[in-house]
């Protein structure tokens, strides 16, 4: 998943990135409203979080393009302690959270996973697809009621799967989504991590759960419970 920050204080950026990072997620990092408008117009986003306090473009400009532009992906903004009108105006605007500093990073963490299981149609953080269950906050997979050992791209690779299910996803959609823009993967490292991710789901053949679309990408159809 590919989230985005747009925070103007460099180190609560660096900070949130780092952690952001640790949990898995691919980061664009940016330290003014102009660039983080960009970003989050002509980019790939999962999730953006967006500080109401920027240079350049407000946050709350920020919120009322994205939604305007009818982007859906969901947005988390960091407020001020007293500003409960910004708060009121950022929900409005289209916001879906808000988190008030100072915060604890845990609870950033949690927001930005309940707020991913959300708009993938997941109220819990368990989901299942016939004998795999897929736990979106721990990152535990589990095939047949065992523990399935997965790389930290295998499981990237897997759970957009499980949170685009009957979709057809394509290798660049699935590369946009996996890497920041720093990243510069190989041509065909898409196609090898869900080779190795297919062969660890179904080792004998009979299941199928990832279907290759030829010339469109691949499609997640695991017979969901």
């Amino acid at each position: 998943m590919r989230l985005l920050v747009i925070e103007d204080d460099t180190e609560l950026r660096e900070l949130l990135g780092r952690a952001l990072k640790k949990q898995g997620f691919a980061v664009d990092l940016c330290a003014d409203g102009t660039e983080g408008l960009y970003y989050a117009t002509e980019y790939p986003v999962d999730l953006a979080i967006v500080d109401l306090g920027l240079p350049g473009h407000s946050g709350m400009d920020i919120v009322r393009e994205v939604r305007r532009r009818e982007l859906r992906f969901p947005i988390l903004v960091l407020t001020a302690r007293s500003d409960w009108q910004d708060k009121v105006q950022a929900l409005e605007l289209g916001a879906d959270d808000y988190v008030t500093k100072p915060f604890r990073l845990e609870e950033v963490m949690a927001r930005v996973q309940a707020l991913l299981r959300r708009s993938g149609g997941h109220a819990s953080p368990i989901v299942r697809f016939g004998p795999l269950e897929i736990n979106l906050s721990s990152q535990d997979v589990r095939l047949d009621d065992q523990t399935l050992e997965l790389t930290s791209f295998e499981y990237k690779v897997l759970e957009y799967f499980a949170l685009h299910p009957d979709q057809v996803v394509s290798k660049l959609e699935l590369n946009d989504h996996l890497y920041d823009e720093d990243a510069d993967p190989d041509s065909n490292v898409i196609e090898v991590l869900v080779g190795r991710l297919r062969r660890k789901l179904d080792p004998a053949g009979d299941w199928q759960p990832i279907e290759t679309l030829r010339g469109r990408g691949y499609r997640f159809r695991a017979g969901k419970d």
